[in-house]
């Protein structure tokens, strides 16, 4: 803070991720909160901020919610299933400590697999709709977080 350089508005500290996720697979997964950090640190860098840990600006995240929701249509032989992963973020903005704003989003990613057999996995995490679902989670909260900032 005392470089001539040192802008306060063009930093920012992720100052945690939480899980909070009650059940299924990813329940209390620390490397869940992990990859959602390094998720919400690469969207903040996108937009030209930097990551310092003395920042007056800091953001908490917590996971609230996260489960795939299953859609299966079978008509004969033709099976059509559609596998939603869901994410609900809560995030938390501070300014030097005192709460500035708070805002919760939820975002979703889809597959939809068709088949002439019946074969059912039933409820797992496609690997890439969760990503998906994560990254489009965290880059709507920091936009909603840092809008009219």
């Amino acid at each position: 803070p005392g470089n001539i350089w040192y802008n306060a508005d063009e930093h920012i500290w992720v100052d945690g991720v939480e899980n909070k996720v009650k059940i299924g697979k990813l329940a209390g997964n620390r490397k869940l909160e992990f990859g959602v950090k390094n998720i919400l640190e690469a969207y903040l860098q996108e937009k030209n901020l930097e990551l310092a840990p003395d920042a007056t600006r800091k953001i908490k995240v917590e996971i609230i919610y996260l489960d795939v929701l299953s859609t299966k249509k079978n008509i004969s032989v033709i099976h059509s299933n559609e596998e939603e992963v869901v994410i609900r973020l809560k995030g938390i903005l501070k300014e030097e400590g005192k709460k500035d704003k708070e805002v919760i989003v939820e975002e979703s990613s889809s597959e939809v697999s068709m088949s002439t057999l019946i074969i059912d996995e039933g409820g797992g995490f496609n690997q890439t709709s969760l990503s998906n679902a994560l990254k489009k989670g965290c880059g709507k909260l920091i936009t909603k977080l840092l809008e009219d900032k």
